[in-house]
């Protein structure tokens, strides 16, 4: 049976990774459930009761406007084609534009009527196009959100609703955010404050309001209820092009709320950077083989990745967990051990250890042809 052997060392490679890092002195003014994260890596950054479900009001949009941006990017959907309005959008609740059945209006038109105006009407239009009913968008978006691990979230309407059966927590909220960011056709309708539809007949005005107020704004949504709250989804970016998101849910006013989300993305600029794994190589000595045709086999890594860190921190622990050796046949890429990356006690980062070249099982026709050279030369 192979051994294992732990091995440890401490590196200088210009990061490492805090969790629940205190904010700042503006702490006791943050309010509600909240999570700031870094969208690229994925990486929560502060955060408070994260993964408790609640109700996210409208920002449940925010998750069937992936799927259109998904629709848009697939070729299903063009921003110019015109869709109809059946006889479903009679009746429709909360913020609407006023659609009845068998108007048309473009694609560009009903995502933005529902991205700055919220309206349930131009969601119903894109919904049903996209997926045939309300139901079976319904079920799209939750199917969506189990493919990106979302185990904390179930939708009942595409809309918003109040529902006790709906829930979604800040972390959730915020992989859907990132992932929507990956959909640059759709993001530049979240930074639009003010703008009209049919033909100017309806004016479009935006509830997050840091869209024409707040410099790094990027996009999404803000909204409130009774039951959800006022809650925020807001990303920001700045002239390096690094962004951050932060989620808010469930803050008792408006001000909190923008306050809270602004306080956490700040956060994020002035106290972390992005740096890369870069575990060298190098440092992954080779391991015996035996029965093999060569005596060692070199070690590779699977993957790097890049790491948000907080910035001034420069040493991260690293820890190999690898065999004492391998039996041979081995081949290229063949998943040999583990290498993973800590800030204390934190794992920040984990991939596979890998072999880099193949080794084939030693034979007595490669002996022969071995001692036949050695002979001869």
């Amino acid at each position: 049976m192979r051994r294992l052997v732990l091995l440890a060392a401490a590196l200088l490679i210009g990061g490492t990774f805090l969790s629940a890092k205190p904010v700042n002195d503006d702490d006791a003014l943050l309010s509600g459930i909240y999570v700031l994260m870094e969208p690229e890596t994925r990486t929560v950054l502060e955060e408070k009761d994260c993964h408790k479900r609640c109700n996210a009001g409208y920002l449940s949009k925010l998750m069937a406007l992936l799927l259109i941006a998904e629709d848009i990017d697939s070729g299903r959907l063009s921003l110019t084609e015109e869709l109809t309005a059946s006889e479903t959008v009679y009746g429709t609740k909360g913020a609407v534009v006023w659609l009845s059945p068998g108007d048309n209006m473009t694609v560009d038109e009903l995502i933005k009527s529902a991205a700055v105006g919220n309206a349930n009407d131009a969601i119903t239009v894109l919904a049903e196009h996209s997926a045939g009913s309300i139901e079976e968008f319904t079920a799209r978006m939750n199917a969506a959100a189990f493919d990106l691990g979302l185990r904390d979230t179930a939708f009942f309407s595409p809309y918003g609703y109040y529902d006790e059966r709906e829930h979604t927590t800040a972390y959730d909220m915020a992989v859907i955010c990132s992932e929507l960011l990956e959909h640059e056709t759709v993001m530049p309708y979240f930074s639009i404050w003010r703008d009209h539809v049919k033909s100017g007949q309806t004016e479009l005005v935006n509830e997050n309001t840091l869209s024409r107020t707040y410099d790094l704004h990027c996009g999404f949504k803000a909204c409130h209820s009774d039951e959800a709250g006022y809650c925020i989804a807001e990303c920001g970016k700045n002239d390096k092009g690094e962004k951050y998101i932060a989620v808010v849910l469930g803050s008792p006013d408006q001000d909190t709320s923008f306050h809270t989300a602004k306080t956490l993305i700040r956060s994020g600029f002035s106290g972390y950077r992005m740096t890369a794994s870069a575990f060298p190589e190098d440092a992954l000595r080779p391991v015996s083989v035996r029965n093999g045709e060569a005596a060692a086999v070199e070690l590779g890594l699977a993957e790097n990745s890049d790491l948000v860190v907080p910035k001034g921190e420069s040493r991260l622990r690293i820890v190999t967990v690898l065999p004492e050796y391998l039996e041979a046949p081995l081949s290229a890429g063949q998943l040999v051990g583990k290498a993973a990356f800590f800030n204390g006690k934190e794992l920040v980062f984990e991939t596979d250890v890998i072999v880099k070249n193949d080794v084939n099982k030693l034979t007595f026709r490669f002996i022969l042809e071995k001692i036949m050279y050695k002979t001869i030369n």
